[in-house]
């Protein structure tokens, strides 16, 4: 399982580096201009230092998340880096990834970025393309969908989180300095937290 974790991760990680002028581009738009930038320079750095032999899910996903604390400026290096160490708790010493399993993590990472973010949906960040995610996930699995399913419903609902932040105004971070000019735009971080379900619900379907 150990290298199937680090082949996902690599996947995560090619596809923020295949995206990084798009995401960039969306960032100057509202922000600093870099966060396509950082992220793929913290995921060059995951797919470097994540080991193919890491003996857990949990283990790879700390390490991810220490990799991107350390290497990805800006806010998007914390609230990542917080994420994928929150969602590696519930991953410890395991082997094989469960429906139950998945959202437990995705519960976890997002409170651990609600937590270091001091965010909440409908303020134009990733949260707004996580939480309806979150939502849909868990009410196709409830009613007896696989994980697969259960992502396919997750990314839809994200997909039209980041329609949403094109409709409201930032309230936090370089954004918020914009107020109603950064209306139209669509939010970088739930553009690439989207981006990180679709390649996670596409390896998995494999």
């Amino acid at each position: 399982m150990s290298t199937r974790v680090y082949d996902c991760l690599k996947a995560i990680g090619e596809k923020i580096i295949e995206n990084k002028d798009f995401l960039t581009e969306l960032d100057r738009e509202i922000g600093d201009a870099d966060h396509g930038v950082n992220m793929a320079r913290g995921f060059q750095s995951v797919i470097e230092k994540v080991s193919q032999d890491d003996p857990d899910i949990g283990a790879a996903l700390k390490k991810t998340g220490m990799t991107l604390l350390s290497t990805v400026g800006g806010a998007s290096g914390p609230l990542y880096g917080t994420a994928y160490m929150e969602a590696a708790k519930v991953f410890a010493d395991k082997q094989t990834v469960t429906a139950e399993d998945f959202k437990a993590a995705l519960e976890a990472a997002i409170a651990g970025i609600q937590k270091r973010g001091k965010a909440e949906k409908g303020e134009k960040t990733m949260l707004d393309s996580l939480l309806p995610a979150l939502d849909a996930y868990s009410e196709k699995i409830a009613a007896g969908g696989s994980i697969v399913d259960g992502l396919d419903a997750a990314c839809a609902a994200a997909r039209e989180g980041i329609e949403f932040t094109k409709t409201i105004a930032a309230t936090k971070g370089r954004a918020s300095y914009l107020g109603d000019r950064s209306i139209g735009h669509q939010d970088p971080g739930a553009t690439s937290a989207t981006m990180t379900l679709e390649v996670i619900r596409d390896f998995l379907k494999g």
